[in-house]
């Protein structure tokens, strides 16, 4: 793919906005990582996430070696309880589990190994990176992701400083097929504001597949609030995002 193309004028008509029903990124289910730390503070992530017109939401907590060495069993478990806890509080959400795989050797060892991944949707894994430097197993991980049947989708990659610049680097990802999902919050600036401006790149280029809320506390949520009255974010669901059909 051609990032001259990308950039060129579009002058089609504007698509309809469609309303996102489905979160593909967060953190909620409690103590297993930085995100929710009580089952009470995520039903009240859960019901706000509910107010914001949500109907599903795909919890990821984080799997990072030596900080949160989450396996699909303590995930599966900390889901069914809080799955427990939505029937006996009565909310109208729907929530499944898969993972945020950090990049490093232990991922690369996984992929060798032919583990088992935790997927989402049809067959999405979804991968974070460190923010500063570009990770050396990225294109060997996107290489044995395919190989094995898996998408990759990369996490908030409007917040990796390595990318920001690097136009050679956004054209080897894309042509590699890697599918994008940047943070929806990103659009208030919370991050900082080269991270806003690449998120709002990324989006005037279309080669975004995939947004998300990445919540882990009230604050995330208050921050959704703030980036829907962006221009971006408008911009935002008139995308072909895979969002609601997962």
């Amino acid at each position: 793919m051609s990032l001259f193309s990308l950039f060129k004028k579009d002058k089609t008509p504007e698509k309809p906005v469609v309303e996102l029903t489905t979160d593909i990124h967060s953190h909620f289910i409690p103590a297993i990582d930085d995100g929710s730390q009580s089952m009470e503070e995520t039903i009240d992530l859960l019901r706000h996430m509910e107010d914001l017109g949500y109907r599903k939401v795909i919890t990821t907590p984080h799997t990072m070696t030596n900080s949160f060495d989450n396996t699909p069993e303590i995930i599966d478990e900390g889901l069914y309880q809080v799955k427990d806890s939505i029937n006996k509080e009565g909310l109208n959400i729907e929530i499944e589990a898969a993972t945020e795989y950090y990049l490093d050797d232990t991922f690369l060892s996984r992929l060798e190994k032919k583990e088992k991944l935790m997927t989402f949707g049809q067959n999405h894994v979804l991968v974070e990176t460190g923010f500063m430097n570009e990770p050396p197993e990225l294109k060997e991980a996107s290489f044995l992701l395919t190989m094995q049947g898996y998408k990759m989708v990369l996490a908030h990659p409007e917040r990796y400083l390595y990318l920001i610049d690097n136009k050679q680097l956004l054209e080897e990802i894309l042509d590699r097929d890697i599918l994008l999902q940047i943070n929806i919050v990103a659009l208030t600036g919370c991050y900082s504001k080269p991270v806003q401006k690449f998120a709002e790149k990324l989006i005037d280029m279309k080669v975004v597949s995939m947004a998300g809320s990445d919540c882990h506390n009230m604050g995330h949520i208050e921050l959704m609030h703030e980036a829907r009255n962006s221009k971006y974010y408008k911009k935002l669901l008139q995308l072909d995002l895979l969002n609601n059909s997962l």
